[in-house]
């Protein structure tokens, strides 16, 4: 198998001559990927696309989902199986009624049969994709997928306390924010004497080989065990009543049904879920679709300062050995002045990542979306289908760079407007092209849309099925 990953077919930006393969270098990525493109443009069929070109390629992929979409990675049965669709199929949606679930099952099969053999997929390659790969939907304060434990590093001693102590804090500060932010106080490590305190009494505990389970640091807080907190007597740092109010909080917190399933689950450990199962590549999917907007800034806050601290503890390398995706990023990593939990370690990710072999893959609708910085460290744009005049303008100026003494820049802004759906303007600063015309291929997942919690269920239960089969 090529080491491209294999995205589609290329015209010249003028759109004239013969399409031919577009392929890229999987260490491309590392510089990281923009993918930009309105409502109906083919934006999410490229981010599915792209994951799977990797996962064929043996890259380990972390993907953020808030819409429901990329569990469809789940169903991408064999080709020529009809019967694989008619579970999926609803006979009374507009356009269906009357006819019957087998007849509608077989057109979706021969559909995605026809789109892929257009696109060079065949019998073959669908089958080695279904067995070289392992997807496992996460879904924290959720059962409907694989639950996760959010502050599994406070509450479940790390191995990193031993070997990695600078990782360890980081990934301690970042669950004792989230604390702080779900009982209403401040949540800055530096600031907070809240946050201080309670990370003295953490750090206290697993050094000394112990958990800090909530209990615990309520515990401590109550009866303190050291006396001072720098160079300060521990009640003039915080006085013995604000001590007592704190721990009053957090036992709400600890008591509160609908924070249990926040700390039950999985162990939050970027690099064990992204270690080969059985001989499989791993595609998780950390899916947040059944949150609301406050609570997956929290979640995702936690989550991505664990991808950082994961990352920082990397070896170098040139080469890509993982790729980090986030659909619909839009409000996670916005311009100054906003500054929610998860825009610090966005930034940090597409800063570094690219010494440690870990690309980024961030989509988004416009790119008024995305703070600056992020934008100037992305080495590769795919530019779909935008409505307004701002957001074309914002894209034309990243790639007029690329296309050297090419078009203009209002001939770029002109190629951008006039695109057809599953078109994408593609600057990648690594070739010497410049700018190209692409269309992706076909996906071998069938897109069947956002996934409810029952059907996240349904096919999570299919997929432990196939795989004992």
């Amino acid at each position: 198998m090529s080491r491209r990953l294999t995205i589609g077919r290329a015209l010249p930006l003028d759109g004239k001559g013969a399409a031919t393969p577009h392929g890229i270098p999987p260490h491309h990525l590392t510089t990281h990927a923009v993918v930009v493109g309105m409502t109906g443009s083919g934006k999410t069929g490229l981010v599915f696309v792209t994951v799977e070109e990797a996962l064929r390629q043996g890259i380990p992929t972390l993907m953020i989902d808030l819409k429901g979409d990329l569990p469809n990675l789940l169903l991408a049965p064999p080709m020529g199986d009809a019967s694989a669709f008619a579970s999926w199929v609803d006979p009374h949606a507009p356009g269906h009624q009357g006819r019957e679930v087998a007849e509608l099952a077989a057109e979706l099969a021969a559909g995605r049969d026809a789109g892929l053999a257009r696109s060079g997929i065949a019998p073959d390659h669908v089958s080695a994709y279904r067995a070289s790969i392992h997807v496992r939907v996460l879904t924290p304060g959720s059962t409907a997928g694989e639950p996760v434990h959010l502050l599994s590093s406070l509450e479940r001693r790390s191995l990193l306390w031993d070997t990695d102590l600078e990782a360890a804090r980081a990934a301690l500060s970042s669950a004792i924010s989230l604390v702080m932010r779900l009982v209403g106080r401040d949540p800055d490590p530096a600031r907070s004497r809240d946050h201080v305190l309670l990370s003295v009494l953490a750090e206290r505990r697993l050094r000394a080989g112990q958990s800090a389970s909530i209990a615990a640091l309520i515990d401590d807080l109550t009866e303190p065990p050291i006396e001072e907190i720098g160079a300060l007597p521990l009640d003039a740092f915080v006085s013995s009543a604000d001590r007592a109010k704190l721990a009053a909080s957090i036992n709400a917190l600890l008591a509160s049904p609908s924070v249990a399933t926040w700390r039950e689950g999985a162990t939050i450990d970027v690099g064990a879920w992204l270690t080969p199962t059985d001989g499989r590549t791993p595609g998780v999917i950390v899916s947040l679709a059944h949150l609301d907007d406050d609570d997956r800034a929290l979640v995702l806050g936690v989550m991505l300062d664990e991808v950082v601290a994961w990352v920082r503890g990397l070896s170098g390398t040139s080469g890509l050995r993982a790729l980090i995706v986030f659909d619909e990023v839009y409000g996670f990593l916005p311009p100054h002045p906003k500054d929610p939990p998860t825009k610090r370690p966005l930034v940090a990710l597409m800063k570094q990542a690219r010494a440690y072999g870990v690309g980024v893959v961030l989509a988004t609708q416009n790119p008024m979306d995305l703070d600056y910085r992020a934008l100037s460290n992305a080495g590769m744009w795919f530019v779909g289908r935008l409505q307004t005049d701002a957001d074309r303008e914002r894209v034309v100026d990243g790639l007029a760079a690329a296309t050297g003494a090419g078009p203009s820049r209002k001939a770029l802004a002109d190629t951008i407007k006039r695109l057809a759906k599953r078109w994408f303007v593609v600057r990648d600063v690594h070739a010497g092209e410049g700018a190209v015309l692409v269309q992706p291929r076909w996906a071998i997942t069938w897109m069947k849309g956002p996934m409810t919690r029952p059907e996240l269920r349904r096919a999570l239960d299919q997929g432990e099925r196939d795989a004992v089969g």
